[in-house]
């Protein structure tokens, strides 16, 4: 789609969807509202609703339907339909484009905003987040989404409290993800650990997914996205050297027979991140 498609496309949605009660912001979100996406990209569009006023998911389910290329197949989630953080939405088809729809309570968006500046993060269970899901995700999407349609004001004034990083959530995601990290491997090294390849592998994953937390943070960077985490932190100015290639490296020895070596080098990226605080 060139770019005349892509504003008409997110026209379109917003004229329809801020007409639906209880929507508040509408932002597009996701690597296209970081100029990092590519053709096969689709298009996140975050659904700030206001969580006082009953969000009309019937008018909502028929709006989308009027959209999607399957009509009446078209549907979406009650609120909470996904779980308790990514708390529902829909996944459309529009003009052959997939379309991902996020609802996010605006209410607690701004308090979970808060407490990241006071230097408290979550990390949660989460179909579709591997990594679990942190709480500074959402302080993250507020950070670089687009606003599309922004009743009050609302998301640009929460903007305002995202840039810059905040040095007690540098602490915090260093203090929390760290320690994990360590302690993953320590799990991995336990009992009768090595005999498991699933586990073992398991606990590498999680070491690696901490170790992205801690050098995004140390950057000053919001980890959004579990998909392409390692290659960002790779990115970044502070990290160990060849981030990616040695995580990769220790993870192909892992799941084969240098379970041992692959370890060892997990070792040094944790003492290399360390070393960088």
């Amino acid at each position: 789609m060139t770019n005349h498609d892509d504003e008409g496309l997110l026209a379109r949605l917003t004229d329809e969807l801020m007409q639906v009660r209880g929507v508040r912001a509408i932002a597009l979100g996701g690597s296209r509202s970081r100029g990092l996406a590519t053709d096969s990209s689709d298009y996140d569009i975050g659904l700030y609703y206001d969580p006082d006023v009953l969000l009309d998911v019937g008018v909502l389910g028929r709006t989308v339907a009027s959209m999607d290329d399957r009509g009446s197949a078209a549907s979406v989630t009650a609120v909470g339909g996904w779980g308790r953080w990514i708390n529902g939405g829909g996944w459309l088809i529009i003009g052959g484009t997939r379309v991902d729809l996020l609802y996010r309570d605006l209410k607690r968006v701004g308090e979970v905003i808060e407490d990241c500046r006071n230097g408290s993060v979550e990390r949660h269970y989460q179909p579709g987040h591997p990594h679990a899901f942190i709480s500074a995700i959402y302080m993250g999407e507020v950070a670089h989404c687009r606003p599309l349609w922004d009743q009050d004001g609302d998301l640009e004034r929460l903007k305002t409290f995202t840039l810059p990083y905040p040095q007690p959530l540098c602490e915090a995601m260093i203090d929390t993800f760290l320690w994990e990290a360590e302690f993953a491997i320590a799990n991995a090294r336990h009992g009768r650990a090595l005999d498991d390849t699933v586990y073992v592998v398991g606990c590498a994953f999680r070491c690696i997914a901490c170790l992205c937390q801690v050098i995004c943070a140390l950057n000053g960077a919001y980890l959004l996205n579990e998909k392409g985490g390692v290659a960002a932190a790779d990115a970044l100015a502070r990290r160990p050297a060849a981030f990616r290639s040695r995580a990769l490296r220790a993870l192909e020895a892992i799941g084969g027979t240098r379970m041992v070596e692959g370890l060892s080098e997990l070792d040094c990226l944790v003492r290399e991140t360390q070393a960088l605080i």
